[in-house]
């Protein structure tokens, strides 16, 4: 890891960058003609993950000519969110914003981002203008996301600039960078969106693949159960739970009647009372299993959150020093 400024940023870039060994010295170029007319000091962060040909090297080289590159490395590839999360720990801005390295975004628009935090939002996501490949793909995609969580955002897989502290109080498991407007729109943080133009790609290959598609949308309805039944869980499974043993009551009722006053019996019917009521006692326990889960995960959110206020008022104690 290569440090080379001692002036604390207000903004930190961070670059997540996989085999971009061709892109890196024309970013930074990009880069350094922005923040010298930007109105607000900046550091480019890099998390090199994992790459087989030389982009660390030239990521190195980069940091000995800039003094606002930073960077780290990766022993294997981790993926893009652990890729930010590692950017994440060790940039030094109070705004974050998630860049990739292939330059179909320019540095030149990093400003357009960072405007509207200044201002008093809290993120501010990108909306791609111009023509690619994944279109379709990314609309239909963002339409149904937009659909899914009633969002008024476009687009959720863009750069995207956001408060330190965002960070600080939301999870992202494994490739939920892409739902970080989202999972930010549900602790209610304020959501701005600009529009950012998309450039071919001069170098290298995209990542992207078509299996990535059936793991999106799973991912999608992943985040959608955890920002919609697990804040509440015995509320909705109870609910469902105490449905079935109403309908096996009004069933087993139904099956007296006919023994006692119409002298038939149907055991079909017993059968569907002791369905119902399986069912219900088994939506009753996930409830209470989940009202656990959710509980326990919620003082760990809240410890999390504390030790990173600490280490923070660690790290600014030592940056005054």
């Amino acid at each position: 890891m290569k440090n080379t400024s001692d002036k604390k940023p207000l903004v930190s870039t961070i670059v997540p960058a996989m085999n971009e060994q061709g892109n890196i010295d024309e970013f930074c170029r990009q880069f350094d003609e922005m923040q010298r007319q930007a109105s607000f000091a900046c550091e480019l962060v890099f998390v090199e993950d994992g790459s087989t040909d030389g982009t660390l090297n030239v990521i190195r080289q980069a940091a000995q000519k800039y003094s606002f590159v930073r960077f780290v490395s990766h022993q294997r590839r981790r993926g893009v969110t652990a890729a930010l999360q590692t950017g994440f720990n060790m940039a030094r801005g109070e705004i974050f914003i998630y860049f990739p390295a292939d330059l179909q975004y320019k540095p030149e628009d990093i400003p357009k981002l960072v405007h509207p935090i200044l201002g008093g939002a809290d993120i501010c996501t990108g909306w791609k203008q111009g023509k690619y490949d994944k279109k379709f793909v990314s609309s239909a995609y963002n339409w149904f996301s937009r659909k899914l969580f009633s969002l008024k955002v476009h687009d959720l897989n863009a750069v995207k600039a956001f408060r330190k502290e965002i960070i600080e109080r939301i999870f992202l498991r494994k490739d939920w960078h892409r739902y970080l407007v989202v999972l930010a729109a549900d602790e209610g943080y304020h959501i701005e969106e600009v529009k950012i133009p998309l450039y071919e790609r001069n170098w290298g290959e995209s990542k992207f693949s078509i299996g990535r598609i059936p793991i999106g949308i799973l991912d999608m309805l992943t985040v959608w159960f955890q920002i919609r039944l697990l804040r509440k869980p015995l509320l909705y499974f109870g609910l469902i739970g105490s449905l079935l043993f109403i309908f096996s009551l009004l069933v087993g009722l139904a099956a007296i009647y006919l023994r006692l006053f119409e002298n038939e019996g149907y055991r079909p019917l017993l059968y569907l009372v002791i369905l119902l009521s399986g069912l219900g006692m088994g939506f009753f326990v996930l409830g209470f299993v989940l009202e656990v889960q959710t509980a326990l995960k919620e003082e760990m959110e809240d410890i999390r959150f504390k030790l990173r206020q600490v280490l923070s008022d660690k790290n600014n104690s030592n940056d005054h020093r």
